[in-house]
């Protein structure tokens, strides 16, 4: 697994701060989590997916910034709360995106289109936090090779189900997130 990437300029404790894993300076810490029964463990799941976007490096990798991504991904928002304005598709940006009836708060870790490495963590308050790991590579002079990894942690034993049942959809998203792209390739060269 590789390391997550800081945002730079921030420090672990004013990114976990940020996150609400710590309280901010100044406020009271809270309550210490009742005990769990030993036989409650938190659910953690890993899944890959691969698929091929039939474009060359340069026009493919750029859209799998988040900013970017909404020309192609369906009803993919996200409300950019850094930077904010215009939003922009960079290391440490940070954004929120609807889940069902949560709100996740992301953080781009990585966003190196030199190497091909795209990274994203986002928490969605007591229940779990998703590690997702894109590595784009060029096939050749027309196709770009995309590797994905979703690494989703349950936070409280009752996410473990859910959890669990997003795993098994993550496995079966390279063909959804191929089929989209495509479209919006074949839509974009009209244009």
């Amino acid at each position: 697994m590789k390391a997550i990437a800081l945002i730079p300029g921030c420090s672990v404790l004013a990114l976990v701060t940020g996150l609400g894993f710590l309280p901010a300076h100044g406020q009271n810490a809270p309550a210490a989590p009742a005990p769990t029964p030993a036989n409650a463990a938190l659910a953690h799941v890993r899944n890959e997916f691969a698929f091929t976007v039939r474009t060359p490096y340069a026009k493919a990798a750029p859209l799998f910034g988040a900013d970017a991504e909404r020309a192609w991904a369906g009803d993919w928002n996200p409300k950019f709360l850094y930077p904010a304005s215009p939003p922009l598709d960079v290391p440490g940006a940070v954004f929120e995106v609807k889940h069902g009836g949560h709100h996740a708060t992301w953080v781009c870790t990585s966003f190196d289109l030199k190497t091909g490495h795209v990274q994203y963590v986002y928490v969605i308050g007591g229940a779990l936090a998703t590690l997702i790991d894109i590595h784009l590579t060029a096939r050749d002079a027309s196709s770009t090779l995309v590797e994905v990894a979703y690494e989703r942690t349950a936070l409280t034993p009752e996410a473990n189900d859910h959890l669990r049942q997003m795993g098994e959809s993550d496995r079966d998203s390279g063909r959804e997130w191929q089929e989209q792209i495509d479209a919006y390739l074949k839509t974009a060269s009209r244009d």
